[in-house]
């Protein structure tokens, strides 16, 4: 079977998978997701899900999914609620982060500073996960949605401090290390000018003349794919994707708007988001689960518990007792991109295995719990848009 025929039943199979996910108002794109599972369990068409197609396709759904991500953040609710959302952020990261250290460093055996590095990057978010949930119950542009969003995208600002932490200390030579640094602080000062620039050049695109909405979509595809192709250049694409969100809804006319709105979801969430969650699914591992089950299951407990309470007690008056309690477990949720400071870690003979098993097999249960436990708490307490 080939790549195109394998898709075709990819989509067909979340179809109708999807179908019955709506019933219980879980949206229908983890459908895509159960079927990774299955087939991280059996996958007959091992040499389709590893191909660099495939895997370039999916790396897009991610982009994508993170640049909406960054277009649906609205400034003024985040400069409004700025003060509350850096302490959030810096409340739930260092919480989870100073435990984690000392769970890492006593259960493991591993040194101080590895421990408090493995502890930070593992306390960071997989927001991509996160905007289906959102979009299905239309919270995305309410006060709990842009709170989620928001801490998602400081804490991508956290997770690039840890790559370059990380440069540092894999650098094979001092003058190696010291010229990627330099390279990747580049590469960040010119995606975060960037932003600022076009953010400051408001609806300045209403000047630009375009035939028609094809000519205005190649336009936005332009300009997220400069944004990701810059982020390239040092590890921080995902960054890139964000920023490039943030950048064009503040750059181009309210009144185009409703077309990437529509045209780029349509696009993201029809064909590339399908093939992204169908990638998280199949880069699961069962054997790290069932290897170390209790100690799988002992992270677990102390990152949801270390993050719902921090956010409980950090939003309750912001947010409410409920609203604060969801924004715990939203933020529980992991993905490959904070594992892989961990993985380097591991390849370098930093982390033993037994750890780099046992925070890869969580990230497999987080990847899963979260969205499910996400949608039946939003329909077990009524929240509202």
């Amino acid at each position: 079977m080939n790549l195109i025929l394998f898709l075709a039943g990819v989509f067909l199979v979340t179809f109708l998978v999807g179908r019955l996910l709506e019933r219980i108002r879980i949206p229908w794109i983890f459908s895509a997701l159960l079927i990774g599972l299955g087939l991280a369990a059996y996958n007959p068409f091992k040499e389709i899900t590893s191909s660099e197609q495939f895997i370039f396709l999916a790396q897009l759904g991610m982009y994508f999914l993170l640049f909406i991500i960054g277009f649906e953040i609205n400034f003024n609710e985040i400069k409004r609620k700025r003060g509350f959302i850096i302490r959030t952020t810096i409340a739930i990261i260092f919480a989870e982060a100073l435990l984690g250290t000392f769970f890492v460093h006593y259960v493991f055996d591993v040194s101080w500073f590895i421990s408090i590095l493995v502890a930070l990057s593992f306390a960071t978010v997989g927001e991509a996960v996160l905007l289906p949930i959102l979009d299905e119950f239309k919270l995305t542009k309410t006060r709990l949605g842009q709170t989620i969003l928001g801490i998602g995208v400081l804490d991508d600002v956290i997770e690039v401090a840890a790559v370059i932490v990380m440069t540092v200390l894999l650098g094979t030579t001092a003058g190696h290390a010291h010229s990627t640094i330099w390279v990747t602080l580049t590469v960040l000062l010119v995606l975060f000018g960037l932003t600022y620039l076009f953010t400051h050049l408001k609806n300045k695109a209403g000047k630009i003349h375009f035939k028609g909405i094809a000519s205005f979509f190649l336009f936005v595809i332009f300009f997220i794919f400069t944004f990701i192709g810059i982020g390239l250049l040092a590890e921080a694409a995902a960054l890139g994707a964000l920023l490039a969100g943030m950048a064009l809804r503040n750059f181009i006319p309210n009144k185009r708007r409703d077309v990437i709105d529509s045209e780029i979801r349509t696009m993201a969430y029809g064909f590339f988001a399908p093939v992204f969650f169908l990638w998280v699914g199949v880069d699961t591992d069962i054997g790290y689960l069932a290897k170390f089950p209790l100690l799988v299951l002992a992270v677990m407990a102390l990152t949801k518990s270390t993050k719902v309470i921090t956010s409980y007690i950090m939003g309750r008056k912001e947010l409410g007792t409920h609203r604060s309690i969801l924004l715990g477990v939203a933020l529980s949720v992991k993905f490959s991109t904070s594992i892989v400071i961990i993985k380097l870690l591991f390849e370098n003979d930093l982390i033993p295995l037994t750890l780099y098993s046992v925070l890869v097999g969580t990230t497999i249960l987080f990847k899963f719990v979260v969205p499910f436990l996400m949608s039946y708490l939003i329909r077990r307490w009524k929240i509202k848009s």
